[in-house]
């Protein structure tokens, strides 16, 4: 039959949502072009996405360590270093290896003295700082190199600021994706109906990603988080789209040819996958009020994931549907999902047990997830996984002690303050060492910003004295101090630096001449100089590094950063601290505000969808209850087994659970509340929940083991716990709705009915009900189960059996009566032998 030859009802409906579907269908071709093309520039923009692998950047501009960054960035010149300890040698033969390394192209200085912060139970640690700055792919070939002078020793090398982490974050989420696909396709696989509609379901799912990941270059730059896990989600949170259509299609299908099918079940999935989208989104959004600006970040990534999913789901789909409708049709198979009524008859029997424990369960989770010891620092020793940083980093602390570095940022001019500052912190028994011009030595007997007159310069710099008279007094002069020149002009004294600087300067200019030995001492020198400058003064700024032994998250730690501004402010009325310590500080404090904000406006945008969709104040309560319980049984979890949670899998996490494991809830819910229209409550809840088994496995199993598989394969600490976290929270999601959800809306029943703002099923409506078998004369409107769910005016015969909500058009009795059978009987004898007539002719 061709498609024009149909007249369908649904075509000729005046609907909207009918309206745009057949525009879609119609139309598809034009839309395959338009995505083909926009494939096309995603593919070539996503190479070109900036990845910010910085999690501080995206704190908030008034912490302080945001503060500090900036500034330190616009002010100062930051070189990488990379710490290598080489074990069982001798100081002669790290003397040589220190040798070795210095030769390296790319190495700037290697810090190496017999002392015990670099040589300590026949280990040496050398410090290797690089001279190439803000190229990673350099770096770490620099650092290669440093290993292959090592070839034969036993060394451990690993650094801070040289991260690669990115590199090997892609890989193993490479690794992630190949798996999460192949266990998407064995869940689809099982729960489908069809073996045609999982490459369907492949090819949306892979042009949504696509899309999502090349118009993340709009946004200039993504998080390394986000980016890590989007692909994922996105596929995860997104798969009930095409699968509600899916089904769509296959039941249209049974009653309508292919094009008439899709149309119209695309008429009716529009609304509802645009309203089951919504949950998740408002759940998603809620990241974007976040302090931390990584919430943003994360949020409208996926947000746009979603919505690209939405858009892939009704324009490209449907066309798909409609052209492989013949080889999804051969190759339907029964479904593999098992029946679980066994299941819900015991669930219906505990309903005046179980839910009285979760009520206590998740009072008890509340309060147990609001005590978790929540870690802000990345590289916590309890959130690590063995990697071959960490693993060199932890046997350098077990020899060398624990090493973290504080940047104290003062304001420049005034070396004699620096110093004052230098010798008082370094009192603190926290503090290990500290670095400043102030205390940066030029020779053994002098120091960098030492002062020094011109008999003391004439010696340093082997300058004939009368001319070291003249320079002196011309500083003076150009610096308005005019005691050089009206005074004894050795009481005028000026740092060693700045005079270096001068006497640099003047040569340059050719005021001043030296031999070539003395030029060549001044202009190693000043190379030193300046280098010292760049990194730790500017014209408004000087930056003074400590060494803190104490762990960066520890109170011991919290308090010597009190105790370091005390001193501090002391001699400067501003400073700014800049240190691990003090990013872990800022991020706790944006923690608490964060968590409150995305909870409540999670609450309360799921409230209100759920309200409107239920036309109930009741249901949505229920739902968000049984989901928040999760949430907050989850993030108990870790206090009970004594872990540290990472705080951003926890803001994360407990917005994405709420968000998307509620359509479990939902899906359970809707279902229930049609059936109990016939039949009775605890029939209607047992029903529903078998009903809804096959979606909430579909996409509950393949959320938790997306979320398993990247807190196990994952070695970034981030990326891990936040897998782990959604694995586990959506578990125990499907857990509460396959289990205490129906118990729950039993119990609250009359509390649902009264709480509805549609029309309340009455005891007169169930009255109505009726179950009959056999064969039946029917003239209303039946709702309910007849061989088959049935809706709709009906006036003829049924053969079979009727268990439906009856709505007479008139007061005659369903049941057959001696009256009317005989005309039954005449009828069932007419149409036997119109289809022998049928058969003869045919």
């Amino acid at each position: 039959m061709k498609k024009n030859d149909v007249k369908n009802d649904s075509r000729k409906d005046n609907n909207l949502m009918v309206k745009i579907a057949t525009f879609i269908v119609d139309k598809r071709r034009a839309f395959y072009l338009i995505f083909a093309l926009a494939l096309v520039l995603c593919v070539i923009s996503i190479p070109k996405v900036q990845v910010n692998n910085d999690i501080s950047s995206y704190l908030p501009e008034e912490t302080e360590t945001r503060r500090g960054l900036t500034l330190m960035d616009d002010e100062f010149i930051t070189y990488d270093t990379e710490k290598i300890m080489v074990t069982t040698i001798t100081t002669e033969t790290a003397e040589k290896l220190k040798d070795k390394l210095e030769k390296v192209d790319g190495v700037k200085e290697v810090e190496f003295e017999n002392d015990d912060d670099h040589y300590k139970d026949s280990a040496a640690l050398f410090t290797v700082t690089l001279s190439v700055r803000d190229d990673l792919d350099r770096e770490l070939e620099i650092v290669d190199d440093l290993k292959a002078q090592l070839d034969g020793y036993d060394f451990y090398a690993y650094s801070d600021s040289i991260d690669d982490s990115s590199k090997q974050l892609e890989k193993e989420m490479t690794v992630i994706l190949g798996i999460a696909l192949v266990i998407i396709i064995a869940v689809l696989l099982f729960t489908s109906q069809s073996f045609m509609e999982v490459p369907i379901f492949l090819i949306v799912f892979g042009v949504a990603a696509l899309l999502n990941m090349g118009t993340n270059y709009l946004l200039g730059e993504i998080s390394f988080i986000t980016k890590s896990v989007a692909v994922v989600l996105q596929l995860a949170l997104a798969i009930d789209y095409a699968i509600i259509l899916s089904h769509r299609f296959a039941e249209e299908k049974q009653t309508k040819n292919a094009y008439d099918a899709i149309v119209t079940a695309l008429s009716k999935a529009i609304l509802e996958i645009s309203s089951s989208s919504l949950t998740t989104l408002a759940g998603l959004a809620a990241l974007m009020v976040m302090q931390l600006r990584i919430g943003m970040d994360m949020g409208l990534v996926l947000c746009k994931g979603i919505i690209c999913s939405l858009v892939t789901v009704f324009f490209i789909m449907p066309g798909l549907l409609l052209a492989f409708s013949d080889k999804i049709d051969k190759t339907t198979h029964r479904s593999f999902v098992p029946s679980i009524e066994k299941w819900c008859k015991v669930v219906i029997k505990l309903k005046n047990i179980v839910p009285y424990i979760f009520i206590a369960i998740i009072a008890v989770g509340a309060v147990l997830s609001s005590m978790s010891n929540y870690a802000f620092d990345a590289t916590a020793e309890q959130l690590k996984k063995p990697t071959e940083n960490s693993i060199a980093k932890r046997k350098v602390d077990e020899i060398f002690g624990t090493d973290h570095q504080l940047a104290v940022i003062v304001p420049s001019g005034d070396y004699d303050r620096e110093a004052k500052v230098i010798s008082l912190v370094e009192e603190n028994p926290s503090i290990n060492s500290a670095l400043g011009l102030a205390n940066t030595e030029l020779d053994d007997d002098h120091i960098l910003t030492e002062k020094i007159n011109a008999r003391e310069t004439s010696k340093l710099m082997n300058i004939d004295y009368d001319l070291c008279c003249l320079l002196f007094q011309a500083y003076g002069a150009e610096h308005d101090e005019y005691n050089a020149i009206f005074g004894d002009v050795n009481d005028y004294e000026v740092p060693i630096i700045d005079l270096f600087m001068y006497v640099h300067e003047k040569m340059d200019l050719g005021v001043i001449n030296l031999d070539e030995d003395q030029t060549n001492d001044i202009n190693d020198l000043y190379d030193k100089l300046t280098d010292a400058k760049d990194q730790l003064e500017s014209d408004n700024y000087s930056r003074i590094i400590f060494t803190y032994k104490c762990d960066v998250e520890s109170d011991e730690a919290y308090q010597m950063l009190k105790d370091v501004r005390s001193d501090v402010e002391k001699y400067y009325d501003e400073c700014l601290l800049v240190s691990d310590s003090v990013n872990s500080r800022d991020l706790g404090d944006s923690f608490g505000g964060d968590n409150n904000k995305i909870n409540l406006i999670t609450i309360l945008a799921l409230l209100l969808i759920l309200m409107f969709t239920f036309r109930s104040a009741g249901v949505p309560v229920l739902l968000v209850l049984a989901i928040q319980g999760s949430v907050w049984i989850n993030f108990s979890i870790p206090f009970l087994t004594g872990q540290r949670l990472y705080f951003l899998a926890y803001l994360v996490v407990s917005s994405i659970q709420m968000g998307a494991t509620i359509d479990y809830a939902i899906v359970f819910t809707n279902r229930y509340l049609e059936l109990k229209e016939t039949m009775d409550n605890k029939q209607a809840a047992s029903t529903a929940l078998n009903q809804s088994f096959p979606t909430i496995l579909t996409s509950g199993s393949i959320l938790t083991l997306a979320g398993f598989l990247i807190g196990m394969i994952s070695t970034n600490a981030i990326i891990s716990a936040l897998g782990t976290a959604l694995g586990r929270g959506t578990l125990i999601s499907i857990v509460i709705v396959m289990m205490v959800l129906p118990q729950i809306v039993l119990l609250c029943d009359k509390f649902i009915e009264k709480t509805a703002f549609g029309k309340k099923v009455t005891d007169g409506d169930k009255a109505a009900k009726r179950e009959m078998s056999g064969i039946m004369f029917v003239n209303g409107h039946v709702r309910g189960h007849v061989s088959g769910f049935m809706d709709g005016v009906f006036y003829g015969l049924v053969k079979g059996d009727i268990d439906a909500k009856v709505e007479l058009g008139n007061q005659q009795d369903l049941l057959l009566t001696e009256s009317n059978e005989d005309n039954i009987k005449i009828d069932e004898k007419q149409e036997d032998e119109d289809n022998e007539n049928n058969e003869e002719e045919q």
